[in-house]
């Protein structure tokens, strides 16, 4: 294991890695185009929660219309633009300025109404208990250290019956050598579990792997994800997997997981 860097914090760290992901072009700071919101007005809608997978419809409430939502770590201008074309209330809390920027490049652009906050999920005291109906946390918690405080506080800002909606890496995932797979198609097992890219990788790797100042990436056991849902309070009523969407992984085992919880 590498010597952990203690002068790295990772919030400022990742929230850099994802502005110069926008000014790249990355899949997932990508916005969605006009037609997307048009659909979504005509009740055509759909979002993904984990890879390229829509959402299942009966996971979210019948109607939009007049629901109250946090897009937690959803910057991006893609998922909350389409809850807020389909009629709901949508506040966007997330870590990097320019995914947030994204979000209100497309309410500008099709008269959307959608609120952005930036912030680290693990802290949502901007908001008041209660604040919401629903919470969708797409695939994103992979970049923060520990998940405790995210799920603490989504119980919280969530009122009574409001549903917690969560997409995550399959924590196995981690203990492959990024190296082998990426160059020779090979899978080898190098690390053990829970992973920080802080403590498994040296500055070198991380570098070269993720480019200089590239996102610091976690694993989170499914103790920690699932078992840390229900601990927090919530009542765990789905769970789907899929395939992830590059790699050879996907082969072989799925690459993410979804919960759908309930705030009692």
């Amino acid at each position: 294991m590498a010597d952990i860097d203690v002068n790295i914090d990772p919030v400022q760290h990742n929230r850099d890695a994802w502005d110069r992901l926008v000014e790249q072009g990355d899949e997932w700071t990508l916005p969605v185009t006009s037609e997307v919101i048009a659909r979504a007005r005509a009740g055509d809608w759909s979002v993904v929660l984990i890879g390229h997978e829509p959402v299942a419809r009966d996971w979210f409430p019948a109607a939009l219309a007049g629901i109250d939502v946090l897009a937690l770590a959803s910057g991006g201008g893609q998922q909350a633009p389409v809850l807020a074309a389909a009629g709901a209330r949508v506040t966007v809390f997330d870590n990097s300025p320019r995914q947030l920027a994204r979000d209100r490049e497309v309410a500008e652009r099709d008269g959307l109404e959608l609120a952005t906050v930036l912030g680290d999920m693990r802290d949502l005291s901007v908001f008041a208990d209660g604040s919401f109906d629903l919470v969708f946390h797409p695939v994103s918690n992979l970049f923060c250290p520990d998940l405790e405080p995210v799920w603490r506080e989504c119980f919280r800002v969530l009122r009574p019956g409001g549903t917690l909606l969560t997409g995550f890496m399959n924590p196995d995932l981690f203990v492959f050598d990024r190296d082998a797979e990426g160059n020779r198609g090979e899978l080898m097992v190098r690390h053990a579990l829970p992973y920080s890219d802080l403590t498994h990788l040296s500055e070198e790797e991380r570098v070269r792997l993720g480019g200089p100042g590239g996102a610091l990436e976690y694993s989170h056991s499914m103790t920690a994800q699932v078992g840390g849902q229900m601990a927090a309070g919530f009542h765990l009523v789905g769970f789907v997997e899929a395939p992830h969407h590059a790699g050879v992984t996907s082969q072989y085992m799925p690459g993410y997981f979804a919960t759908r919880a309930v705030k009692p």
